[in-house]
């Protein structure tokens, strides 16, 4: 995925127990690295994208993925669009949904509390090993050291979208160029996958971005704007840095 990937396993199983629970996951988002890359020729998407792979043919998760995708682009007014950049790129739901899967994998598997960090987009659940809520940091889009706010819960996903590590490389699909006007957007929901590409898409949208976060049911949102301005919703779970 081009990202550092960190589990934080908190339930006193023993040792063999956590390992084979954390070489299942990660196992899970090889696999899916492998198969939804955009920069692997091999890869089913890749494959797909150039029309060597018809839908009939893909696995039940790539169909899964588009039609999520297809979703999406209805739901955001077309401002999630895997298709934005000219060729498929799913990747602004992919990330997010496949931690979701791994975070309900260790649930079913009797590992309440954990915390998956996909890259930024994280799925925390249950307590951490002091016995607290988990707290999770959103980085600072100008200063990597530090953290401009500090959320904690037992049940959060929470998806940051941001141009302080690749550029400006989330596009406007009506401009056809960078979207531009936000730094940072970071929203927390039930679902990490959704949470992701709502990020992505009022990354997209730029300042208009904000207004449909304040509308977004069921989720709740921090912004950090280009001129360093910081916006969240009055529900997000705010804690103490």
């Amino acid at each position: 995925m081009g990202t550092a990937i960190s589990l934080d396993l908190a339930d006193d199983l023993p040792a063999a127990e956590l390992a084979e629970l954390a070489g299942d996951v990660f196992a899970w988002l090889r696999e899916v690295d492998a198969r939804f890359s955009t920069y692997r020729a091999d890869s089913e998407v890749c494959r797909f994208d150039r029309g060597e792979l018809p839908l009939s043919a893909a696995g039940a998760d790539l169909r899964h993925v588009l039609a999520r995708c297809a979703d999406l682009w209805g739901a955001t007014d077309g401002f999630f669009d895997a298709y934005a950049t000219g060729r498929l790129d799913p990747s602004g739901y992919v990330k997010g949904w496949a931690a979701q899967v791994a975070s309900d994998r260790l649930l079913a598997a009797g590992a309440a509390n954990h915390c998956l960090n996909a890259g930024g987009d994280v799925r925390a659940r249950g307590h951490s090993s002091s016995g607290r809520p988990w707290r999770i940091g959103v980085r600072h889009p100008w200063d990597p050291m530090s953290t401009c706010l500090v959320l904690a819960g037992t049940d959060l996903a929470v998806a940051t979208s941001g141009v302080y590590e690749r550029g400006h490389h989330v596009r406007d699909p009506r401009r056809g160029a960078p979207a531009v006007g936000l730094r940072s957007v970071t929203v927390v929901g039930p679902d990490l996958g959704l949470a992701d590409a709502y990020a992505t898409a009022a990354m997209a949208m730029g300042a208009a971005g904000i207004g449909w976060l304040d509308k977004l049911p069921g989720h709740q949102h921090a912004v950090i704007t280009d001129d360093a301005r910081c916006l969240h919703s009055t529900a997000l779970p705010l804690t103490p840095p």
